[in-house]
């Protein structure tokens, strides 16, 4: 049931059988006919723009649609009253009976009310996190992890294909530091004095790995040169380094459907394989890029290189892929990534970066664009930094990552659920601080307890009416007497409970999680506002003492609610609480 999406339709059947009657111009485009909830809810329960995105191309008043279109809606008997507002906007207001049947509505589909088809199964690649196999994830990644794995599951709820990707990163000079890291502490592990030289790893966390690793081989590297033992223990380390990862992200509660290795593009053609691609577009030659901004004459070497013609796509500059000394650049394994993603089949791609590759955001999506001809969208999304506090002082580093927070820091503090909800309470690109005394706070202001705070109060009340003999399953619920929630708190509630369909449906086009955390906020709200006008209104109380029909009709409202903040709540990844402590 999507209210909204029904409503739609009837304004746009309306807007047809004017086209029939003459009262509109034949061939007008209805795409951008809205219908949807009113800036001031004091104006009615729903507004439509019809008029005002038709009165151009029709080459009338939007006063005039709207008194003709207003006319033909309220002969629907769900809509009670259109009435025409300013230039042309029509205001509807809708029958009781609409709103009582949302709460019917829910408790019948259970979690599935709000589940959309409009992906269409459209197959979406959602990779996220992807940190380099260095170290343990930090408090940043724990960002990318909960903002893309809520997104996967939005979309998936949206009717997408969704598979949630990790890039591992162990191509690169990193690993090979990495290695030299683990060397060090295997030495240690043998009794030596090490020094961690500028630029490798020190942290803790290490320790083990090298333990580990002399294990293993024993004391066969002691006292023998890189040439020896470098490919190994890179090896050996990032294989270790992932299983960290990997447990790092489960304690999260993160599960990928695939890791795919850099490394797996390297000597296997693949690299090759996408930029011959691209040449045979005529996108790859051979020239000399102009400085870079900042740069003067004298600071700059001119070099031929390898490049793309990414400008023909919508960079600001061309880009290299090859250095002068013939090795790849950063960018071509990239490049032959997102083209074994579009080989693969997907519909859509999506990346979550970091705040720090924001300058990657053009050239990768140029890079797609031209490999796909512009059939397969990439969206890009960069989650900005986090700033942790706790007692109202900046939260210090860690000791076992040698320096920077992790993951498990926070996991361990707050917990996985608090964690993701309140990653999610701001936009992905705006900065978030984590305070963590404030964010276990039991009030209103903290959004995870204010919305866990709602579905306990609901499921309190049914244990209650059990223990009072009320049938409380989704199916007695469901068959009450609806007509009986007529207060306007109560039909308030219908309201919000009506725009999750629509909310999900925007927020999974607009691939922003952050809305359905907000969403959930405002409906808690809304339950809390008439739990506690039952304190001075005992009609409004959710138990009706001698009146088991009147209770069941009230305890629908209110497990239709939790219904719905269990469902948002699954989309975050978060469990919903069945009590407070």
């Amino acid at each position: 049931m999507n209210l909204f999406a029904d409503i739609r339709t009837v304004v746009l059947d309306a807007l047809t059988a004017m086209v029939a009657a003459g009262d509109l111009p034949e061939g007008l485009s209805l795409d951008n006919v809205a219908v949807e909830p009113p800036r001031d809810a004091a104006h009615g329960d729903m507004a439509t723009n019809a008029a005002m995105v038709l009165a151009k191309p029709a080459r009338q008043k939007p006063r005039d649609i709207a008194d003709k279109l207003a006319a033909r809606l309220v002969a629907d008997p769900r809509i009670v009253s259109a009435d025409v507002a300013g230039p042309g906007f029509l205001n509807l207001r809708l029958d009781a009976g609409v709103w009582q049947g949302v709460f019917g509505a829910v408790l019948a589909q259970g979690t599935a009310f709000g589940r959309s088809a409009m992906g269409q199964g459209r197959k979406v690649n959602v990779e996220y996190v992807s940190a380099n196999p260095t170290g343990p994830l930090h408090v940043g990644h724990t960002r990318g992890a909960v903002f893309g794995d809520a997104l996967a599951s939005l979309l998936d709820y949206a009717g997408y294909d969704v598979t949630r990707e990790y890039y591992i990163n162990d191509g690169g000079a990193q690993v090979d530091v990495l290695a030299r890291s683990v060397y060090l502490r295997y030495l240690e592990a043998h009794g030596q004095d090490v020094e961690f030289p500028d630029g490798t790893y020190p942290g803790d966390y290490l320790i083990e790995v090298g333990q580990a690793l002399k294990d293993k081989v024993g004391d066969a590297f002691v006292g023998k040169g890189e040439k020896f033992w470098l490919e190994e223990i890179r090896e050996f380390a990032t294989a270790a380094m992932m299983d960290l990862i990997r447990s790092d992200l489960a304690a999260l509660g993160v599960q990928m459907d695939v890791f795919y290795s850099e490394k797996s593009l390297y000597g296997t053609g693949r690299i090759e394989a996408a930029l011959q691609e691209l040449e045979g577009k005529g996108l790859i030659y051979e020239g000399v890029l102009e400085p870079p901004k900042g740069k003067t004459p004298e600071d700059w070497e001119p070099r031929e290189q390898t490049l793309f013609r990414s400008t023909d796509h919508g960079d600001d500059v061309d880009r290299p892929v090859k250095k002068s000394d013939g090795a790849w650049t950063y960018f071509a394994p990239d490049i032959a990534y997102h083209y074994d993603k579009i080989t693969r089949g997907f519909d859509m791609l999506i990346d979550v970066f970091g705040a720090d590759h924001g300058g990657y955001v053009k050239r990768m999506k140029a890079a797609v664009s031209a490999l796909s001809e512009g059939k397969v969208p990439l969206d890009i999304k960069l989650t900005q930094l986090v700033r942790l506090f706790k007692n109202g002082e900046p939260f210090k580093m860690s000791k076992r990552a040698g320096n920077f927070v992790t993951l498990r820091d926070v996991v361990d503090q707050v917990g996985p659920d608090v964690t993701r909800f309140v990653m999610l309470t701001r936009k992905n690109d705006a900065p978030l601080d984590f305070d963590f005394d404030k964010v276990l706070e039991q009030s209103r202001e903290n959004p995870v307890f204010y919305v866990q705070y709602a579905h306990a109060r609901v499921n309190s009340v049914l244990r209650r009416a059990t223990e009072a003999g009320v049938a409380c399953d989704d199916a007695a619920l469901a068959g009450a007497d609806l007509a009986r929630l007529d207060h306007e708190a109560e039909l308030g509630l219908a309201r919000k409970l009506s725009e999750w369909p629509r909310l999900v449906e925007i927020a999974a086009r607009t691939n922003e999680p952050h809305r359905v955390a907000f969403y959930l906020y405002e409906l808690a709200g809304d339950f809390h506002a008439l739990w506690n006008k039952g304190n001075d209104e005992p009609g409004l109380r959710f138990l009706q003492e001698d009146d088991p029909a009147t209770s069941q009709s009230k305890l629908a409202l209110a497990r239709a609610v939790a219904v719905v903040i269990s469902a948002g709540l699954g989309i975050l990844g978060v469990t919903p609480a069945d009590e407070m402590r």
